[in-house]
C-alpha cells in the first residue's frame, strides 16, 4: 500500500507539473521557432567541408635472414645485426601527425590561384582567420623566408595552426586492425587545399619514414665504402711502390737487395686479402641497406571530387529546435523546484 502511495504521488506531481508547462505553450512554440529559423541562417552561411581519403599498403623492410656478416664493420663500432624495428607498425601513424610533419608541410609551398603559397597563408586567407582580428592581420608566412628567421608571434600562429589539424582536420588510422592497410583523411573549407595537402603530407612522411628506418644502415655503408676506398688506395699504393723498388735494385744477387720487395710483396698479399673481404662486406652492406627500406605503396590517392560535408537546413532547424526546447525546459524545472 505505501508503493501504491507514493506511486500516486509521483504521477500526481507528473501530472501538475506537465499542466504547469502547458500553460506556457505559446512560450514553447515561439522559442521552437525561433531556435529553427536560427538554424536554418546558421546552415545557410555556413561553408562546406571537403574530406580526403587516400588508402596505402606498408611494407616494411628486414634484414633478416642476412645472418652474421659485415665482420669488419662488426670491428669499426657498428651494429649490423637484425633492426628491432622501433619504428615500425603504427608509428607511422604518429610519425604523420607529428608536429615535425604538420609545420613541414605548413610551411612548404604550393599554388593556388595561380600563385605560390605556403600552406598555412593560404589556409588563414581561406579561413578568414584574420577577419577582425589584428594581430593576426599583420603575421605572415611568405614563401621566402626561413623557418630560422620566425619571431616569436609567428612561432605561436604556426604551433596553434598545428594543433587545429592534428587534433580536428587530419585522421591517420588502420581501419581494420586485421590488415595493414591505412587510411589518411584531411579535412578543409578548400577542395584543392584538401588534395594537396594530403599528398604532402604522405610525402614527407614517407621520405622521414625511409630516413629514420635505414638509418643505422646507411651509416654502415657509408664507413664500408670509405674503408673500402682506402683499402683499395692502400693496396694500389704497395704495388707501385713494389714496382719502383725493382727498378731501382736491378741486380737481384744481393739478398739485401731483395727485403723491399719482399716487404711490398707482403703488404700485397694483406691489403688483398682484406680488400677482398671489405669487397663482400660492402656487397651484403648495400644488400641490407636496400632491404631496410620500407615500400609505402599508394592504393587509393586523394583525387577528385572530395567528399563535400554540408549542414542541411532541416536538420540544422530541428537541432537548434531540440536543443533550445531542452534547455527552456530545464530552466522551468529548475526555477520550479527552487520556488518550492
Amino acid at each position: 500500500m505505501a508503493i501504491d502511495g507514493k506511486g500516486n504521488m509521483i504521477i500526481k506531481d507528473l501530472s501538475k507539473s506537465f499542466r504547469y508547462l502547458l500553460k506556457f505553450w505559446w512560450l514553447f512554440l515561439i522559442v521552437g521557432i525561433l531556435a529553427g529559423l536560427s538554424g536554418l541562417w546558421y546552415a545557410s552561411g555556413k561553408k562546406p567541408v571537403y574530406k580526403s581519403r587516400l588508402t596505402f599498403a606498408l611494407d616494411e623492410g628486414s634484414s633478416s635472414g642476412i645472418g652474421n656478416f659485415l665482420s669488419l664493420a662488426s670491428q669499426f663500432g657498428f651494429n649490423v645485426g637484425e633492426s628491432k624495428d622501433i619504428f615500425s607498425g603504427d608509428n607511422i601513424i604518429e610519425i604523420m601527425k607529428s608536429r615535425r610533419m604538420l609545420e613541414r608541410v605548413l610551411l612548404s609551398v604550393d599554388t593556388f590561384n595561380n600563385r605560390p603559397y605556403t600552406f598555412i597563408e593560404y589556409y588563414l586567407d581561406k579561413t578568414e582567420k584574420r577577419k577582425g582580428n589584428p594581430k593576426l592581420e599583420k603575421i605572415h608566412f611568405p614563401v621566402t623566408q626561413a623557418r630560422t628567421d620566425f619571431k616569436y608571434n609567428q612561432d605561436s600562429v604556426l604551433y596553434k595552426t598545428y594543433l587545429e589539424f592534428a587534433n580536428n582536420y587530419l585522421i591517420a588510422q588502420r581501419p581494420d586492425r586485421k590488415l595493414g592497410i591505412y587510411e589518411v583523411n584531411v579535412m578543409s573549407p578548400d577542395e584543392k587545399f584538401t588534395k594537396d595537402f594530403t599528398d604532402k603530407i604522405v610525402a614527407e612522411t614517407n621520405s622521414f619514414y625511409i630516413e629514420i628506418r635505414t638509418k643505422k644502415a646507411k651509416e654502415t655503408l657509408d664507413v664500408l665504402e670509405q674503408r673500402v676506398a682506402s683499402m683499395k688506395s692502400n693496396l694500389n699504393s704497395s704495388i707501385t711502390n713494389r714496382a719502383d723498388v725493382q727498378d731501382v735494385n736491378v741486380n737481384p744477387a744481393f739478398s739485401a737487395a731483395q727485403v723491399p720487395v719482399l716487404k711490398q710483396q707482403t703488404n700485397i698479399q694483406v691489403y688483398s686479402a682484406a680488400y677482398g673481404e671489405m669487397f663482400k662486406d660492402l656487397e651484403l652492406a648495400r644488400f641490407n641497406y636496400l632491404n631496410e627500406i620500407p615500400l609505402m605503396q599508394i592504393i587509393d590517392n586523394a583525387n577528385y571530387p572530395m567528399e563535400k560535408i554540408k549542414l542541411g537546413k532541416l536538420k540544422a532547424a530541428i537541432l537548434f529546435a531540440l536543443f533550445t526546447e531542452l534547455l527552456l525546459l530545464t530552466i522551468f524545472g529548475l526555477y520550479k523546484l527552487f520556488s518550492n
